[in-house]
């Protein structure tokens, strides 16, 4: 009668197929664990997976019984084997489980030191090339600097080449003058009574053609110089371009700020009232920040709300209005103060009027940093000129000399949910209709899509 099969010895040879398998993939995703490390000096993992496959074979054999050959007592004693090691099952089970774990934390260790050692390559790598660029940078500076003086140098040689030349030609041109002179002077002395008044109309158009001819050539060379110095003066742009920021520009003149804003955005009980819209998103806050707060309108709002708000804004004379008002406000670059904060220290952001000021790549920092002081469900809300209206194009925008373009609404949106502001809605604000009565000859969807509110608010809440 043929011998059965051994149970126990198939499950022990399918473990060790399903270990051997693991360690297979482990070494094609881990190459360099089992090559030897990285072609650096990071940690060597070759001990650790050689400690491993051994840990592993040992797991692998957990609850086997070692085969023998035929036999009634060989059989008595396998059978005795089997019968002790099922007894036993439930005393080792927790070690098994413990053993399969720490093979599993060893898996991963292995996993966060490949790791490890392929960023460290990475940074060797960024920190060879950052040291290349600084070696070109520096040989860039040493060339630049002997090429600058060359250029002087050789522009001073051809000047002075040039000016030696002209002064040769003025020269020989004396020379001649005073040549022909004599030489008139004494056929006139000689032969004043052979000649006639022909000769004397001829000498007289041949002196003055030489007179055009040295005033032509006079200033063809002055022609030449000044085309010169004006390419020089290109090549010295272009150069200091290239490895120097552009000089800022200049200031604009300062505006009387009480006249201004009374006069473009109008009296200071109609901009309140137009910002009483914003009310209902604010109530409920602990701290709100007004960015470019002005004359104080929204912190006044606030304040009368019983809402904790303050203010920053640019203009000296603004903020000093506000403390007059007994409102919280300080003179303040926006992306300054928003750095210095703590994040998720507001529950409330108000800025209005302001991201048209702002360089076009600007206002998503500004947004971003915005996002970052805000707690969960804080609400950020932006007024601004509405390009979408375009009435404001022939009026209200060209009349701020501060601003550099307006932004649409969608751009905002974007930067908004890219930054983690949710639930964003639009408002129109300030129908062009009430500014402009004559649009209201023009069809109504036509003026609605085109001469819609000259602002409109965008608001949203962190997510």
């Amino acid at each position: 009668m043929a011998p059965e099969p051994n149970n126990d010895a198939l499950k022990t040879e399918e473990l060790a197929e399903l270990v051997r398998e693991i360690r297979e993939r482990v070494r094609a995703r881990h190459p360099s664990a089992s090559e030897g490390g990285a072609p650096f000096a990071g940690a060597d993992l070759l001990p650790l997976v050689h400690a491993r496959d051994a840990a592993e074979s040992k797991v692998a054999a957990i609850g086997s019984v070692n085969p023998r050959r035929g036999g009634a007592l060989n059989a008595l004693i396998q059978t005795a084997k089997h019968a002790i090691a099922r007894g036993l099952d439930w005393f080792v089970r927790d070690q098994v489980v413990f053993n399969r774990e720490v093979m599993a934390c060893v898996e991963a260790t292995l996993d966060a030191l490949n790791e490890m050692n392929r960023q460290l390559a990475i940074t060797v790598e960024l920190q060879r090339e950052v040291q290349e660029l600084k070696d070109i940078r520096a040989h860039w500076a040493a060339w630049r600097s002997e090429w600058e003086t060359k250029v002087a140098h050789n522009e001073m040689q051809f000047l002075r080449s040039v000016a030696d030349l002209q002064v040769s030609f003025q020269h020989r041109v004396t020379v001649m003058e005073s040549n022909f002179r004599d030489i008139v002077k004494a056929q006139h002395s000689d032969y004043l009574g052979a000649l006639d008044r022909t000769t004397v109309d001829v000498q007289k158009r041949l002196w003055s053609d030489l007179q055009l001819v040295r005033a032509e050539f006079e200033r063809l060379i002055h022609a030449e110089l000044s085309v010169i110095r004006q390419r020089l003066a290109h090549v010295y742009r272009t150069g200091a371009a290239q490895t120097t920021e552009p000089s800022p520009a200049q200031p604009l003149p300062p505006l009387d700020f009480g006249c201004f804003p009374e006069r473009f955005r109008g009296p200071e009980d109609h901009v309140k009232s137009g910002q009483k819209f914003y009310l209902d998103y604010f109530a409920r806050c602990k701290e709100v920040l007004d960015i470019g707060c002005g004359r104080g309108e929204f912190l006044e709002l606030m304040r009368d709300a019983g809402v904790s708000a303050r203010g920053i804004d640019l203009n000296p004379e603004a903020v000093d209005l506000c403390r007059g008002k007994g409102l919280a406000a300080e003179i303040a670059d926006l992306f300054v103060y928003l750095d210095g904060l703590d994040d998720g220290s507001l529950d409330g952001i108000f800025s209005a009027q302001v991201v048209e000021h702002l360089p076009p790549d600007r206002v998503p920092e500004m947004i971003r940093l915005a996002a970052r002081k805000l707690v969960k469900g804080g609400v950020l809300a932006i007024e601004t000129p509405n390009p979408a209206c375009l009435a404001i194009f022939a009026t209200h925008f060209y009349l701020d000399p501060t601003h550099t373009r307006p932004v649409p609404y969608a751009l905002l949106a974007f930067y908004m949910q890219e930054c983690g502001i949710g639930n964003v809605e639009r408002h129109d604000l300030s129908p062009a209709l009430e500014s402009f009565p004559s649009l209201a000859g023009l069809p109504e969807e036509f003026r609605n899509t085109f001469f819609g509110g000259l602002d409109y608010a965008i608001i949203g809440r962190k997510s």
